[in-house]
């Protein structure tokens, strides 16, 4: 780790390797502190673009913040719940945090919320750990490394791959929101004839792409930087891509208005991305 006054800090590929066992525990202490909560008796508040905020995704990112001051100090870490303090440009490695990704589901008693953990390094997602935490599931990936699924407490990671389109008539399985829809979205899975779409909430259709349950995941209107980054390293490192609707690279606090992502699709098959 390369760190001085006037130098970015860098985590390269072998430390990364180093760091994926203490992230992923705190992705799961993190889990495992939402679960803790009553949904029924927190306090909820709202955001100045009036999404929801709430004990769990407060209780999530604490517990983050403070183990990512333990283990890499002096690497910037931006999260969603505190974006206020978030200084991009990031030209050289940091953490981009969604402490409880899919507030919506997890208000609606719904089991498909996540924490998203990503580590950015020169402006690409080099580590990307998604827990499940009521689902008891928990992917991560590191790009050159490959990508694995966790499976309830102490089992031993099973290594995933994202799986190829075979023949032209094959039908796509595309992963869709169960919360957020748009027309662009829609009018692009319809140009894959009998296209059948899987619903799904928060970051867990990243986890069906990179293993392989899903063969694209498209969402063609704006989202975050953090709401995404952690599936992209996922993604990528089972063997698929992530662009723009162009078949572009999607690049990382570059200092991009609010870390807006215009758009995205999550290709199974990085052979099957191309312009739309």
């Amino acid at each position: 780790m390369n760190s001085g006054q006037s130098q970015p800090t860098i985590i390269e590929l072998d430390e990364a390797v180093a760091l994926m066992e203490p992230l992923t525990e705190l992705v799961r202490h993190a889990g495992t502190a939402i679960l803790a909560i009553d949904r029924a008796g927190m306090r909820i508040d709202r955001k100045a673009d009036d999404s929801p905020v709430t004990q769990a995704d407060l209780a999530a990112d604490r517990i983050i913040a403070d183990g990512l001051a333990r283990l890499v100090p002096g690497v910037p870490v931006v999260s969603e719940e505190r974006l206020y303090s978030a200084k991009p440009p990031y030209p050289g490695s940091f953490f981009l945090i969604d402490p409880l990704d899919g507030t919506k589901e997890f208000l609606a008693g719904r089991d498909e919320f996540t924490v998203n953990l990503a580590l950015v390094t020169h402006n690409a997602p080099l580590i990307g750990i998604i827990g499940a935490p009521a689902l008891a599931l928990i992917w991560r990936g590191l790009v050159g490394r490959g990508a694995e699924r966790l499976k309830g407490a102490g089992a031993a990671p099973k290594p995933i791959h994202t799986r190829s389109i075979g023949s032209p008539g094959e039908s796509w399985v595309a992963a869709v929101s169960r919360s957020h829809g748009d027309s662009r979205t829609e009018a692009f899975i319809a140009a894959r004839p009998g296209a059948i779409r899987k619903a799904l909430g928060s970051a867990v259709k990243f986890g069906r792409v990179a293993e392989g349950e899903a063969d694209i995941y498209p969402r063609l209107a704006p989202t975050s930087e953090w709401d995404i980054a952690a599936g992209h390293a996922l993604v990528t490192a089972a063997g698929g891509a992530i662009t723009d609707a162009q078949g572009a690279p999607i690049q990382f606090g570059r200092g991009n208005a609010s870390f807006l992502v215009p758009e995205f699709i999550a290709w199974g098959d990085p052979s099957a991305a191309r312009p739309r």
